[in-house]
């Protein structure tokens, strides 16, 4: 394979399941995070997903425990990157951040080295100048829970290399996913060009006081038969990212109700701790979420 070290930056929800997915499937794995706070935080959201591994792949404690021994974790992005043959950038959803990492980055990382992001909303081309090696930067994103919902969107821009494009396909293969090509830019690519628009939906009922998160929910999980609801998948996703998503498009619009929604999110929720699923509280109370109660779909 001509990948072989491979480094994920941030390791949040997503960063964190990303770095695991690819250290279970062989490969070494380096994870940069700003300081040893983050990266404490995101051991522990790898050790809570090794008992997701054995309980929903049925993996062996072994396995596992080798995947964990094939990642590093350091808080110096010149030694993250020193070896890397690729890098998953899997930072805050916030055009500045993303801008100074991969400025910062394009000074360290070694030449060969290619650059991915697994950005949600934004395009590859919005920062391909920055990396200062646009021919070897394209968009990778994965759903969340990936070793369940193993999709890898691959996206490139007008700038990438088709060499490198396929060969970032044959990668998302060899780490266990199913690989979706995408051929020109699409902000959300495929999944949250659907995904999107539905769960903004539902907040905007919500914002404009149309019904509760829960009663959204269960509308949608009984007339469909959906096991989750959107206010639940919020909470999966994280609120924090929807946050950053409805923060930015409020400034690229200009749009009041995007900014009202985003400040909502922020008051109700970030402001009170309520993460999400992660952080044991979101839209609901975790582990036992009132959706999971036999009674919730009941009159």
């Amino acid at each position: 394979m001509f990948y072989k070290n491979i480094m994920v930056a941030g390791i949040g929800v997503l960063g964190s399941q990303i770095a695991f997915q690819i250290a279970f499937k062989g490969f070494q794995v380096s994870v940069y995070d700003i300081n040893d706070e983050a990266l404490d935080s995101g051991k522990k959201r790898i050790l809570v997903l090794m008992d997701r591994y054995q309980e929903d792949l049925g993996v062996t404690k072994e396995e596992i425990n080798a995947a964990f021994q094939r990642i590093t974790f350091s808080s110096n992005l010149s030694k993250a990157v020193s070896e890397a043959d690729l890098v998953i950038e899997a930072v805050s959803e916030v055009v500045n951040i993303k801008t100074k990492f991969y400025s910062e980055l394009s000074k360290v990382a070694p030449k060969k080295t290619i650059f991915l992001t697994n950005s949600s909303m934004l395009l590859p081309s919005r920062f391909a100048e920055v990396t200062g090696r646009p021919e070897k930067f394209l968009a990778m994103h994965f759903a969340n829970e990936i070793w369940i919902n193993n999709t890898a969107e691959i996206m490139k821009h007008p700038g990438t290399d088709m060499k490198v494009f396929n060969d970032v396909i044959t990668f998302a293969k060899a780490i266990g996913m199913v690989a979706l090509p995408l051929y020109k830019e699409q902000p959300g690519y495929i999944l949250n060009s659907l995904l999107g628009p539905f769960l903004e939906g539902a907040m905007l009922l919500w914002l404009n006081e149309v019904a509760d998160p829960q009663t959204i929910d269960k509308a949608w999980m009984k007339a469909t038969g959906s096991p989750l609801g959107p206010f639940a998948i919020l909470d999966i996703i994280g609120i924090t990212t929807s946050y950053n998503i409805e923060l930015a498009k409020a400034s690229d619009t200009g749009e009041q109700q995007f900014k009202k929604l985003a400040n909502l999110l922020k008051t109700e929720l970030i402001d009170k701790g309520k993460l999400g699923k992660d952080t044991g509280e979101g839209f609901y109370k975790y582990p036992n979420p009132n959706y999971m109660n036999s009674s919730f779909l009941e009159g």
